[in-house]
């Protein structure tokens, strides 16, 4: 078979004069000649709609990063001053400035190169049709088998432009709590309590709760005993709270001067005083510990003694009946019943065992 073809092959007529093959050339010239302007056209219209594209990329990247910069310039020039206190601080506000950066720059680019590559596409004249269907198609199921990834990224971006919650803020998001120490479009690190890091995904949290935004509440209730004065309770407490206000670093924690609401709760033998105080967010649990320990100080330097929590009474087990395990009267144990009198008593040592067997008698003689 190889040799056959082989054969065939060079049975096939050749141009062995210089005529043909000068026909051949011009041939071939004139094609070229005919066609080279629609090939420098589609060239030079692939070239510019390049230079365009990246051209127009670096331009709006560089825009964004201008722009970031000086959020950026803007957070550290009232960092440490009275309006720098109201406001989020750097880190917070360079790692979303950061992120929403690189968000706008992602699709800045994948907008002006995706349509330069379509525009390409044109300039070749191919038709796009079939693949803007197949993209579509794969698009879809992409999208069906990627929607948890879709949706952690899509409320990870909302979650930076709405400014929900940053770096440093305590926060509960329902599935975890704790304090953020970074915040990604797909998964934000949180540090429980225990020191503990949750890496919770932004799709799986359905609402939030901040607690370093705006400002916090430290409240506490402070039990005294029923005799005691409340006019020298109030006159101690507030003095605490004027003189905490005026030291480091209590001036800048305490907001609002601290206020004695009243009493909460009074019982037979004590009564409670609740005393609230509007802190810097994320400040409240250590003012509270701060007050607790100078109030404690200040009511025994003046005599008034503190007293414990009574019991709740929910908490309280039932007091058990001591007539609970007495067992009912019975007939018998008064000698005098009737009962007791037709009951034949059993003789000492007398029973079972010293019960004499009944013998056989023996048979008669003869």
């Amino acid at each position: 078979m190889f040799w056959s073809a082989a054969l065939a092959a060079d049975s096939t007529p050749r141009p062995t004069t210089l005529d043909d093959a000068q026909k051949s050339a011009t041939n071939a010239a004139g094609w070229v000649e005919e066609n080279w302007s629609t090939w420098l056209g589609i060239g030079l219209r692939i070239a510019l709609i390049l230079i365009i594209a990246f051209v127009l990329r670096s331009v709006v990247r560089r825009a964004i990063t201008k722009l970031i910069e000086r959020m950026n310039r803007t957070a550290q020039a009232v960092d440490g001053t009275a309006l720098g206190g109201l406001l989020v601080n750097v880190e917070r506000r360079r790692q979303r400035s950061a992120a929403i950066g690189s968000v706008l720059r992602s699709v800045a680019s994948f907008l002006i190169m995706g349509t330069a590559g379509l525009m390409i596409l044109s300039a070749l004249e191919i038709n796009l049709a079939p693949l803007l269907a197949s993209a579509g198609v794969a698009g879809v199921a992409i999208g069906f088998g990627a929607r948890n990834l879709v949706t952690d990224f899509l409320s990870g971006v909302f979650m930076i432009l709405e400014d929900q919650y940053g770096v440093g803020d305590t926060i509960d998001a329902g599935v975890a709590s704790g304090e953020v120490i970074e915040v990604g479009l797909r998964v934000t690190k949180l540090r429980g309590d225990n020191g503990e890091i949750w890496y919770v995904r932004n799709g799986e949290v359905k609402r939030i709760g901040n607690l370093s935004q705006g400002w916090a509440t430290a409240a506490l209730d402070v039990q005294v005993r029923a005799e005691e004065d409340l006019e020298q309770v109030r006159a101690v407490i507030t003095q605490v709270g004027v003189d905490m206000a005026k030291e480091e670093p209590w001036n800048e924690r305490l907001w609002e001067p601290i206020e004695v609401l009243g009493l909460d709760a009074v019982y037979l033998d004590s009564m409670i005083v609740r005393v609230s105080a509007r802190t810097m967010p994320g400040k409240a649990l250590g003012v509270e510990r701060e007050l607790r320990w100078r109030i404690k100080k200040a009511l025994n330097e003046a005599g008034i003694q503190l007293v414990g929590r009574p019991l709740d009474p929910e908490l309280q087990t039932d007091t058990v009946d001591p007539s609970a395990t007495t067992a009912a009267p019975s007939a018998l144990a008064n000698p005098d019943s009737p009962q007791s009198a037709a009951a034949s008593p059993i003789a000492p040592g007398a029973g079972p065992a010293a019960t004499p067997s009944a013998t056989v008698p023996p048979p008669a003689t003869k």
